[in-house]
């Protein structure tokens, strides 16, 4: 081992830089979690504040919010799951299939540029498009005689617009995993199975579906572990009080009690909870797939 370790130390030397970023801002911070089973007093600190146990975690399961926000969080996670996860893997496909490579190019360019515009700047587009009153959509319906669409004031209309952002936010960036993985895929198999007579939409079923399997686990185990967090901005910025009762998630809940009520050991209470749910998600998945289909990442 010592041989190795001098001969190859520039590889070890390398591994400095992300060991010490996960060290500091990924294990660090766990020195935190005390705060859910003390009564946690700003001025006082960690170390100086109250032991409680488990009276805090006894409070937030008492709270009717914490589990409309929990099913909320479900809830959607599960359904961006179902609409959004095919999404990466069809354009990739799409994209790959293409043979004119200036097209190809721009149709990537196009579809990544969503991925960098921020949340906040995604909102204002929302509103101006999809807006009740001034939205560009229920303008050009109302000049042909049809009634306005709520979609920003109708949960069940603000939840279809709340998935089709996410998946033109998200799609063309996720695209990226799925095309890397597609150069693998040995191109031999596909002219042995054009030369057999095999039609575009059979060598995309019996060779190029089965040679993305490895990678579509890897990320079905991975969004798996996020069913139970869910990103601030998305639900807060597009979300308003008219659709609170599917808007309101885990994070927002967090945001309200933490930052604005200064209920410090109740968020991370939440916070706690959602990273052994999440957790537990990961292992789970992760073992049913190794079960199911071989494939594992742990």
């Amino acid at each position: 081992m010592g041989v190795y370790f001098r001969r190859y130390w520039q590889l070890y030397a390398l591994l400095v830089l992300p060991l010490s970023y996960f060290i500091i801002f990924k294990y660090g911070p766990i020195y935190g979690i005390q705060i859910a089973f003390k009564d946690f007093n700003l001025f006082q600190g960690i170390n100086g504040s109250e032991w409680i146990g488990f009276e805090a975690f006894k409070e937030v399961f008492a709270m009717r919010d914490f589990y409309l926000t929990l099913r909320n969080t479900l809830m959607l996670n599960f359904l961006d799951l179902i609409v959004s996860f095919p999404a990466p893997l069809i354009l990739a496909i799409m994209l790959y299939e293409l043979k004119t490579a200036w097209f190809k190019k721009l149709s990537q360019t196009i579809l990544y540029i969503p991925h960098f515009i921020s949340w906040v700047i995604i909102g204002g587009i929302v509103y101006q498009v999809f807006g009740t009153q001034s939205g560009m959509i229920n303008n050009i319906l109302s000049s042909f005689g049809v009634d306005a669409i709520p979609f920003l004031t109708d949960k069940n209309d603000w939840l279809i617009t709340y998935l089709l952002v996410g998946v033109w936010q998200s799609a063309g960036w996720g695209t990226i995993i799925y095309l890397a993985a597609l150069t693998g895929i040995n191109k031999e198999l596909f002219e042995a199975a054009g030369i057999d007579g095999a039609g575009r939409l059979k060598r995309i079923w019996h060779i190029t579906l089965p040679g993305l399997k490895p990678t579509i686990i890897v990320l079905l185990i991975i969004n798996l572990g996020h069913m139970i967090s869910i990103g601030f901005e998305r639900p807060y910025v597009i979300g308003n009080l008219a659709v609170r009762e599917y808007s309101d998630v885990l994070s927002t809940f967090v945001y309200r009690i933490g930052i604005q009520s200064g209920q410090y050991t109740l968020a991370t209470v939440i916070g706690l909870f959602q990273a052994v749910v999440g957790l537990v998600f990961v292992l789970g998945s992760n073992y049913v797939s190794k079960k199911l289909t071989d494939e594992s990442i742990l």
